[in-house]
């Protein structure tokens, strides 16, 4: 692995979402429709608050966890990928298109894979048929075993392959072989034509996706002056009108060609042909992007019409409420982690450190890398922060470690405000311009935590104090650690543990520059910072009466902290239901939690299967400890599908509220209720982190109205 790919990956997988956002707001519109609305378009047809989930980044991202959770190690299978699909995916809402069986194709394969059809059967043609089985998933999900795999085509392709099988066949499959080895030669090819036939050589030179990506490239040798030609001849010859099902591979494959060629090798223009040719052109550009993204690296990127209106943020909307809350460093990050692992190869520093011991934090060692960091201004008065002028920028003048850090500058500023330099941790409607793919979030820090980061003032601005707060979101109180004083050209590195916290949520994290003076100047404020993130075991408390619906559209309703898998939830007298027709599960809480002891208030109203859970890693993994049909009370784990590790003997009842405390201590889940304790030692593949979370069986019914998390 040469260290150049990791700076390569980042520039790929921000590429990915760039072109998806370009792509987004017209997505599904004719050519037609978009040279009569926009003439040229040749930018971001919305400028949105913040851009909601898309399914063409939370594919990738997930599916990818198959190197991390499956059971064949990196020598990664269809299995392993079916059952990150089942994992991460909430049943039926979120993270894709659910169009029905038959209609969607994830959704069929989703379906055949819960109902037991193994993968690859689940997304072959045999199974769903040529239609339903050849439609355009098969290449748009396949980016990152790409880019995991950076100069190494083989490798590409057998991941690429083995993916795409899970939901797909037929071309599908060779759709995603091609984009998956078009990325991975990027890395070490600059010529299109190259990469284009590299792609073409891993897979049958008869199948149609081959011909018509020959078809492309041959009408481009002939008339290579004007891509508008092109689209006609591809249109007259493969039109969607020729090919079956919602969204055909073969068309839209058909317009990636073409961008990729007449755009002559220019980042802008490949991605603005791309998303003028219409079609689903989220989905094209966001795959034409990270060729492009890899092959001409950040520099080709323009900072302030591409990067600056992303600001390295990503929403997703997987049932890991803590996952779905990304900044682009860190999915690139995670990438190169799993990409330094398949090689069997050693991580360079700082790159070791930062992966392995703090993968989520603002570090900034990406050029031009912001972490999705803001600013604001407390004002003298309420006049005062409307005048403002705040911007970040990635610098290599100094830094804390590594190599660089994030400038701020804010204009004008008074002695005596303060200056928030932050990350939000928690996410609700109103941030957002949309609900695309269904969003929904638990927070990424907690109470009982502790705060890292460094600050430093240049020479060339003004003194000032600084310190490391939280801000908690039902109060708005913002809680702040001890106040250091900053010398000018001195970095000062600084911890603060959270308090335990009562009721909590915590919506942002970040330094407050105290900015000194005397009364009468008024000048720009520079500053930086660098390393900030949390680490630590959480201690707080969440009481439903506290929580609220989050409304995002009438077809989409959160409750604040939770993700749901599945069932009917919703708020009530100050607490939390959930019910169930067959099964529902909800989740809260951190992935990467420990060891920690979790105390349940609930209540049982209907049915015989109530459970809460700890170590919650998705759908399909978990423990649960709870009460069952014949008066026991039973520790289980979920493998995709429960099983009992440990039961005894409880006599309870329905509408009578129970306190549960279960504690994960390395392998072992020990429960106690009401004097009765129950343990189970999981020697088989245990789950060793975890968030929690509450779950039922067979039209149960509960209420819940406080949960209590420590560290151990």
């Amino acid at each position: 692995m040469k260290e150049s790919y990791i700076e390569g990956i980042y520039a790929g997988w921000l590429a990915k979402i760039i072109g998806i956002r370009l792509g987004a707001p017209v997505e599904g519109w004719t050519y037609e429709k978009i040279k009569n609305i926009y003439g040229e378009l040749d930018h971001y047809p919305v400028d949105y608050h913040e851009f909601a989930a898309d399914d063409d980044s939370n594919g990738p991202l997930f599916f990818l966890k198959a190197l991390e959770d499956g059971r064949h190690g990196y020598d990664v299978k269809a299995s392993d990928v079916a059952e990150a699909l089942l994992n991460y995916a909430p049943f039926e809402h979120g993270f894709f298109w659910w169009g029905g069986y038959g209609i969607s194709t994830e959704h069929t394969a989703y379906l055949n894979l819960r109902s037991g059809v193994p993968a690859p059967e689940s997304g072959s043609i045999a199974q769903n048929g040529r239609a339903t089985a050849e439609q355009i998933g098969g290449q748009i999900f396949i980016d990152t075993w790409g880019l995991v795999s950076p100069g190494n085509p083989d490798q590409a392709a057998r991941f690429a392959k083995e993916a795409a099988s899970v939901t797909h066949g037929g071309n599908a499959i060779y759709g995603g072989v091609f984009v998956a080895v078009c990325i991975s030669y990027a890395f070490v090819e600059k010529d299109m034509k190259k990469i284009l036939e590299k792609g073409l050589s891993y897979i049958p030179t008869d199948c149609e996706y081959a011909k018509v990506v020959r078809a492309v490239m041959e009408f481009y040798d002939r008339h290579p002056e004007n891509w508008r030609e092109c689209f006609r001849f591809i249109f007259e010859n493969y039109g969607y009108d020729k090919y079956p099902g919602a969204c055909h591979i073969i068309p839209n494959i058909a317009v990636m060609i073409l961008a990729l060629l007449y755009g002559e090798g220019d980042f802008s223009d490949t991605l603005n042909i791309c998303n003028m040719c219409g079609w689903d052109t989220d989905c094209n550009v966001g795959n034409v992007a990270t060729i492009m993204g890899v092959r001409n690296g950040l520099e080709g990127i323009d900072y302030d019409k591409w990067r600056k209106p992303v600001n390295d943020f990503l929403a997703c909307s997987s049932v890991v409420g803590s996952l779905n809350i990304m900044d682009i460093p860190f999915g690139a990050a995670y990438i190169t982690k799993l990409a330094y692992g398949v090689a069997g190869e050693e991580l360079p520093m700082p790159w070791k450190e930062i992966i392995e011991n703090r993968i989520d934090s603002c570090h900034f060692e990406f050029p031009g890398s912001t972490h999705a960091i803001r600013v604001r201004v407390d004002g003298l008065d309420a006049r005062a922060g409307k005048e403002r002028e705040c911007s970040i920028m990635n610098t290599d003048e100094t830094a804390a470690s590594g190599n660089r850090s994030l400038k701020f500058v804010v204009s004008p500023v008074e002695p005596g405000e303060n200056i928030y330099v932050y990350k939000k941790t928690h996410y609700e409607p109103k941030d957002f311009h949309d609900s695309r793919y269904d969003p929904c979030f638990s927070p990424l820090v907690y109470p009982g935590q502790t705060l890292h980061g460094s600050a430093y003032i240049p020479d060339y601005s003004q003194e000032a104090w600084v310190s490391l707060y939280v801000k908690e979101a039902h109060s708005g109180r913002i809680y702040e650690g001890e106040k250091v004083e900053l010398s000018k050209g001195e970095w000062k590195t600084l911890e603060y543990h959270i308090p335990e916290m009562e009721a909590a949520l915590i919506e942002e994290i970040g330094f407050c520059f105290h900015v000194h003076g005397v009364h009468t100047q008024v000048f720009d404020y520079v500053g930086m910072i660098d390393d900030l993130y949390a680490d630590g075991q959480p201690a707080y408390s969440i009481d439903l009466a506290k929580e609220k619906v989050e409304l995002w559209t009438v077809l989409h309703r959160e409750i604040s902290q939770f993700t749901k898998l599945k069932g009917l939830m919703y708020l009530e007298d100050g607490q939390m239901h959930l019910s169930c027709s067959d099964f529902a599960e909800a989740y809260t809480g951190r992935h990467d939690w420990e060891n920690y002891r979790a105390e349940f208030s609930f209540t049982p109203l209907t049915g015989y299967t109530h459970m809460v859970n700890v170590r919650v890693q998705g759908a399909i993994r978990s423990y649960a400890a709870g009460l069952l049909k014949g008066n026991r009370i039973a520790i289980l784990k979920n493998d995709n599908g429960y099983q009992v590790l440990a039961e005894t003997e409880f006599e309870w009842k329905h509408g009578q509220e129970y306190t549960i405390a279960v504690t994960a201590a390395g392998n072992k889940i020990s429960a106690e209720m009401e004097g009765v304790k129950i343990e189970a030692v999981d020697q088989e593949r245990p789950y060793l982190k975890g968030a929690i979370g509450v779950s039922m069986l067979n039209g149960s019914h509960d209420k819940y109205r406080m949960i209590k998390v420590k560290g151990i």
